[in-house]
């Protein structure tokens, strides 16, 4: 769960979803277990993810990077979630929730580049929804999908939709002296909420 400077921001209750979706963000093992990125740090992110898509109810969709060899990321980042790999697959703790059908995969930071993404837009309920991102990283993967999915809804004057990212289902990876994530968890989650996303401390029920 996001590692923060202050203290979670406020909860919001499972009963007052509308609809809710839940994006599961590169809980792979690749961010979570091993390779050049890998945090063991965001497993903790697991056990609240999966308690929310449990206690709702809601459909999922598991977001995941499988990267062709020659990724032209790999020129930004070291090689990482090879397509077909071990690092591109969901973790253990997430994995039995999984379906194929509700399943994008990315060769970039943003879903939101991926060929199936509109049909994923598609699929969502047209009487509205309260989309819920959750996974990794926060400042990278979870924030290009979470801000291209308020700009759709606002584009498309959808106010019974909401984009919700909840504090204690995300979280970032840390490298000292060049990637802190302290730092970078409150600077995409202030991102996010300057752009109309509403950051909860939590989705409890009440």
């Amino acid at each position: 769960m996001a590692r923060l400077q202050r203290s979670k921001s406020s909860s919001v209750s499972l009963e007052s979803l509308h609809h809710p979706v839940v994006f599961v963000v590169d809980m792979i093992n690749g961010f979570a277990r091993e390779g050049a990125l890998a945090d063991p740090a965001i497993l903790q992110s697991a056990a609240p993810i999966r308690k929310l898509i449990e206690e709702s109810q809601a459909p999922v969709w598991f977001i995941r990077d499988s990267h062709t060899p020659d990724a032209a990321e790999f020129q930004s980042f070291p090689v990482h979630c090879l397509e077909g790999s071990e690092e591109s697959m969901v973790i253990d703790e997430l994995k039995d929730l999984e379906t194929a059908s509700h399943t994008l995969y990315k060769n970039c930071i943003s879903a939101a580049a991926s060929p199936q993404f509109a049909s994923m837009l598609e699929s969502l309920p047209e009487e509205g929804a309260d989309l819920i991102v959750t996974g990794c990283c926060t400042d990278l993967c979870v924030l290009q999908l979470a801000l291209p999915l308020q700009s759709w809804i606002n584009q498309t004057n959808r106010k019974n939709m909401r984009v919700i990212v909840p504090e204690d289902c995300v979280e970032t990876y840390h490298i000292p002296d060049v990637h802190d994530a302290a730092k970078w968890n409150e600077t995409a989650l202030a991102m996010m909420a300057a752009n109309g996303i509403l950051i909860a401390g939590s989705v409890e029920k009440e």
